[in-house]
């Protein structure tokens, strides 16, 4: 009888040393941190994009499709060149976080707040239509972010740290006037005010009312880069306003204000988002 006998010469074994084990293990480390730094950035939002593409080149690659590759093959230098230009403030600012961190406790203790929770509760909302009636009573301008998918990292650096529990009085405490905290932005991430003061980027469109302020301008600005819903109250006649996704949602109650609000515990494709609406007649621009 013929015995039987098995090839395993396409089976490879690499030889592993220490050394390449430690290579892995800071590989790792670092590829990590990296991918942590640009989520809490805008930049996450263009890393996928890029992800999109590699994805697309592959695909093309598969089926041959020659036309396509030798245009990739043609430009990754260039689009090399380009993402390091768009990433260039989130890799600066990842190299100074590099430099002030603690390695060893990074890698021995576990980071609990890294855990994503709620972005916005039923509690969460019912501080923020009761701070918002009352200064909209008092007409104390106020301007409030939440947060959602796209990180707002970049925005919160511009302000003081916070990272507060949310509630009605240290809401109107920080946007009480000649508070050293009043003027800016708060940001919400998670139900808790985790940064006050912050400078938010202003619109460019001119299709807004010129009796709109800097408030409202910033409003609709932050909404154009993000996913962020943001609540404005004016400090000129006391209307509340919700800006998301580019529009501006203007002269709301508390009704009103709680279905932005609510909005923001379903999917996107549930909330559908209404047209800016523009508004005759103006009046001079809130400071």
């Amino acid at each position: 009888m013929t015995a039987l006998r098995l090839n395993f010469d396409w089976f490879y074994i690499p030889d592993i040393t220490f050394t390449d084990i430690v290579e892995i293990v800071l590989l790792s480390y670092l590829l990590y941190h990296v991918m942590m730094w640009f989520k809490k950035t805008r930049a996450w939002t263009l890393f996928k994009g890029i992800i999109v593409l590699f994805v697309f080149v592959g695909l093309a690659t598969l089926f041959q499709l020659n036309t396509i590759l030798w245009i990739f093959k043609n430009t990754i230098n260039v689009g090399i060149i380009a993402i390091i230009i768009l990433f260039q403030p989130e890799l600066r600012k990842a190299l100074e976080e590099l430099g002030r961190r603690n390695i060893i406790s990074d890698v021995l203790i576990r980071d609990d707040k890294s855990v994503r929770s709620e972005r916005v509760n039923n509690a969460t909302i019912q501080e923020l239509i009761s701070a918002a009636m009352d200064m909209s009573k008092n007409k104390t301008g106020a301007l409030i972010v939440i947060e959602q998918d796209v990180a707002l990292g970049e925005y919160e650096s511009t302000g003081i740290n916070v990272d507060a529990a949310i509630s009605k009085q240290l809401i109107l405490n920080i946007f009480e006037h000649n508070t050293p905290l009043h003027d800016g932005a708060v940001i919400i991430r998670n139900n808790r005010v985790v940064a006050a003061t912050c400078y938010l980027p202003l619109t460019g469109r001119n299709d807004i009312n010129k009796d709109l302020g800097t408030r409202h301008r910033a409003a609709v600005g932050i909404s154009e880069v993000s996913d962020s819903m943001t609540l404005v109250v004016s400090e000129e006649n006391g209307t509340i306003s919700v800006a998301y996704q580019g529009n501006l949602h203007r002269n709301l109650d508390s009704e009103s204000l709680r279905k932005h609000l609510t909005s923001l515990q379903i999917s996107p494709t549930e909330a559908k988002p209404k047209r800016f609406k523009r508004r005759k007649g103006g009046k001079k621009n809130e400071k």
